[in-house]
């Protein structure tokens, strides 16, 4: 880690505040010094970065990440990936979204017990390179729901996409065996989804039974719930249980929009608009034409979704990029798209927009000094070429990225114009 100062760079620093022009000084890992203006900063002895203008703001999180979506047309594809070759792809995967400024992810379940502690452990270790990462368990699903692939004829559990559990002490045994892996974050799937015949995303199967020996078992390793929550039953089941990631939440009724407020302060939402988006108006690609979409629900979903979503902004609660990328119609990669539709779709401000990506997913990386631009703070920066207050669409193009920084390391390395180590964007 060395010594880095930026220097002539329009700060963007996810606290609320206006931008300005300033300098950043980074020693070790940390965020040293900021100050207003040019000149302000000693240079001496300094790597100096001067970004003649380009925009400087925190890293961002992608709060709904799974390294082990293989950009399939349907689930089940994902899990017949042999154990090794899924490992090799996750860590790629895992430097895709660092090259695209991720500089943190949630991860929000794994097709393999665990695959998601593997790469985490790799990243942390330095064996290769990713984003400060929060690793998953599998999805855990009861019989029928979202996440049971098996068939009659293959009645083999790691040939289904989700563990499947039923009855409370199924369930404790699933989530006592994630735990053993060391994971950050079990997930349940709380309601079905538009794309399990039978089992839609108005239906919720699991019992109070089997969430609150969940949640019990969770709380007591001090680790993290998190749902698939589709159904306005399965938020309210969430909160009943001490849920605090909440993924989709598309049919909130005003009951559980209460519900919500009431934990603003301990929970997230993701809602994961993209897989619906692009299904609806990109899903030829994997044969699902825009009626096939509006048929399965999808239209119906979009527009509860964004009602939704835009109440609870309205109160207060904070809800997160994170579109369920690592399907083939929608790929990893472009996840920046999620930006574009909370100002699209949800009429989020693009300061809005990144402030849910950077202060509010330090927050959800369960770090008090990570996601704003503060001295004594994380060094995760991103150097970007424009301005995506005025576009926020910039940040889908890595090539604007013209630096990344995680923890005080350069990802992306600036180019180098001189030997008095000066780089002009």
């Amino acid at each position: 880690m060395a010594n880095v100062l930026f220097t002539n760079v329009r700060i963007i620093d996810a606290t609320g505040a206006a931008p300005y022009q300033g300098e950043l000084l980074v020693q070790g890992n940390r965020i040293a010094r900021i100050g207003r203006g040019t000149r302000s900063l000693p240079s001496t002895g300094i790597t100096v970065i001067d970004g003649a203008g380009a925009t400087l703001m925190p890293g961002m999180c992608e709060a709904h990440t799974h390294f082990g979506w293989t950009n399939s047309k349907t689930l089940d594809a994902i899990q017949k990936m042999p154990h090794e070759e899924h490992t090799l792809w996750a860590a790629q995967v895992a430097k895709l979204y660092l090259d695209h400024g991720w500089t943190s992810c949630v991860g929000a379940a794994t097709p393999k017990p665990r695959l998601d502690c593997v790469i985490r452990d790799a990243i942390n270790s330095g064996q290769i390179p990713g984003p400060r990462y929060t690793a998953a368990s599998q999805e855990i699903t009861v019989t029928g729901s979202l996440g049971d692939d098996m068939l009659p004829h293959l009645p083999f559990p790691e040939m289904s996409f989700g563990c499947v559990v039923d009855g409370p002490e199924g369930m404790r045994k699933a989530v006592r065996m994630f735990l053993k892996y060391g994971v950050d974050q079990v997930k349940l799937n709380l309601s079905g989804d538009n794309l399990v015949p039978g089992a839609d995303a108005r239906t919720s199967w699991m019992s109070d039974e089997e969430v609150a020996v969940a949640a019990r078992e969770v709380k007591v390793r001090g680790k993290r719930l998190a749902s698939h929550a589709r159904s306005s039953e399965s938020v309210k089941q969430s909160l009943r249980h001490g849920v605090e990631v909440i993924y989709h939440a598309s049919f909130a009724d005003e009951e559980a929009l209460d519900m919500l407020e009431a934990h603003k302060d301990k929970i997230f939402v993701a809602p994961g608009l993209s897989v619906i988006i692009r299904l609806l108006y990109d899903g030829e690609v994997v044969g699902v034409t825009n009626t096939i979409a509006k048929d399965m629900g999808y239209e119906l979903e979009l527009e509860a979704a964004v009602k939704s979503m835009k109440a609870m902004l309205k109160r207060g609660i904070r809800v997160l990029p994170g579109g369920d990328y690592g399907f083939a119609w929608a790929p990893h990669g472009e996840n920046a798209k999620d930006l574009e539709y909370f100002v699209k779709y949800l009429g989020m401000t693009p300061m809005e927009t990144l402030i849910s990506a950077t202060r509010w997913g330090g927050q959800i990386m369960m770090k008090k000094d990570l996601g704003e631009l503060r001295e004594g703070w994380l060094a995760d920066l991103l150097l970007v070429d424009g301005d995506p207050l005025a576009n926020i669409a910039l940040l889908q193009d890595k090539s604007k990225l013209l630096a990344i920084m995680k923890d005080g390391e350069f990802a992306k390395a600036p180019e180098i114009r001189s030997a008095r180590s000066r780089f002009v964007a």
